[in-house]
């Protein structure tokens, strides 16, 4: 009717007019105040260039700084690291800016001398994990985890993500590292692509993991009393087990990895090793262990390896349960935890399938893989420990 074309010739001005208004919009923007265009100027350049810091890092971890610090007693001057580096003098003013960008961060900090006035610069808890050579309780250096996150290939995956983003590939997706150099990274393949890299990401990743075992043994202990038998998943050459049975010897302990793992784990008659594949078999034990596995993989993988861990353990009355150590991505651990989670996602998205979780995508894995129920039974700063049950 006239009446209908009418108002829908009505409507298709109203519409214009309204793109119209956008179009314009979208010509201009809000200006920031003074004060706000300032600090996005300062913000810009801290986010745009906070990889210098990453590389700046990467620097002390070569030169291995924070050893040098320790080996002259915890303090050590600008002139004193130059010596024991042995670098040239003509480098002491460009190593004293690298210094001050990393203690401004938290890597190192400062003293005054009282009788000088030089300044001194000492370990903090950060740089002490960073400490290499040293053969000490809990101690795990981190030195090859810096050294394989700001490695050549593991940024030059990163700066590959906007091309990434415009592939439209089949599932299951590639990472970016993946599609960059033709291998997955922490594959039998990836010592073809570079037997360096193949060998300091290797290290970092048992570094990483052994790190704050007995942190977990202290805060969670409660978790393994009672325990029989316990089979850790990708438990590598045994230092988790073997801190495991140190504290709790009644606890009888499997260690179930690759057979190149497996080949050089020692052979000492405490833990018993199974050369295996926990996509297709989990040796049979009260509890498994996963601890830093399950973030490597897709979710689709992730229910298939809970699933055969489901089939190894016994029901829940006879304590029947799986261990798993993850992140457990949540604001509420405050802003520095919060963005160490992100962060650790985004190094997942680059080099992996994987990624870290939050509760509810956690809770729906187990639901998946044929789990009735779950608790997180400790935050252990960015990490938590999750007992999931049959």
């Amino acid at each position: 009717s006239k009446q209908h074309n009418q108002s829908h010739s009505l409507h298709i001005i109203e519409q214009r007019k309204g793109e119209r208004a956008m179009a314009a919009q979208a010509e201009t923007i809000e200006v920031p105040s003074d004060a706000e265009l300032l600090q996005a100027q300062a913000d810009l350049w801290r986010h745009s260039l906070y990889y210098l810091t990453s590389m700046a890092l990467r620097c002390a971890v070569e030169h291995e700084i924070p050893t040098a610090i320790h080996r002259l007693g915890g303090l050590a001057s600008l002139p004193d690291l130059m010596t024991a580096l042995s670098l040239p003098s003509v480098k002491m003013p460009f190593l004293g800016r690298v210094m001050r960008v990393l203690v401004n961060s938290g890597v190192f900090a400062t003293d005054n001398d009282s009788e000088s006035g030089v300044e001194l610069y000492r370990l903090t808890p950060l740089s002490r994990v960073l400490v290499h050579g040293v053969v000490a309780d809990e101690h795990h250096s981190q030195k090859y985890f810096v050294l394989g996150v700001t490695s050549p290939h593991y940024t030059e995956a990163a700066l590959g993500l906007a091309d990434w983003f415009k592939k439209d590939t089949e599932p299951p997706v590639q990472s970016p590292f993946e599609e960059k150099f033709g291998v997955p990274l922490f594959d039998e393949k990836t010592a073809l692509l570079d037997e360096e890299l193949d060998a300091v990401v290797n290290k970092g990743l048992a570094a990483h993991d052994n790190l704050g075992i007995a942190t977990i043994l202290r805060e969670c202990g409660d978790i393994f009393k009672g325990l029989e038998s316990l089979t850790d998943c990708c438990g590598g050459d045994g230092t988790t087990a073997r801190a495991l049975v140190k504290a709790y010897p009644h606890i009888k302990c499997t260690v179930l990895d690759l057979p190149k793992v497996i080949d050089k784990a020692p052979t000492d008659g405490v833990i018993n090793y199974v050369a295996g594949d926990l996509f297709h078999t989990v040796p049979p034990s009260q509890a498994v262990m996963l601890k830093l596995v399950l973030h490597f993989w897709s979710d689709e993988d992730c229910v298939k390896i809970l699933a055969q861990c489901r089939k190894a353990i016994p029901p829940r009355e006879e304590g029947g349960k799986v261990i798993i150590i993850e992140i457990v991505v949540a604001p509420s651990l405050g802003p520095v935890m919060f963005e160490a989670q992100l962060l650790m996602d985004m190094l997942m998205m680059v080099n992996t399938r994987g990624g870290q979780r939050d509760e509810k995508h956690w809770s729906e894995l187990f639901k998946k893989a044929g789990f009735t129920d779950y608790k997180i039974v400790k935050k252990l700063g960015a990490r938590s420990v999750i007992e999931v049950y049959p």
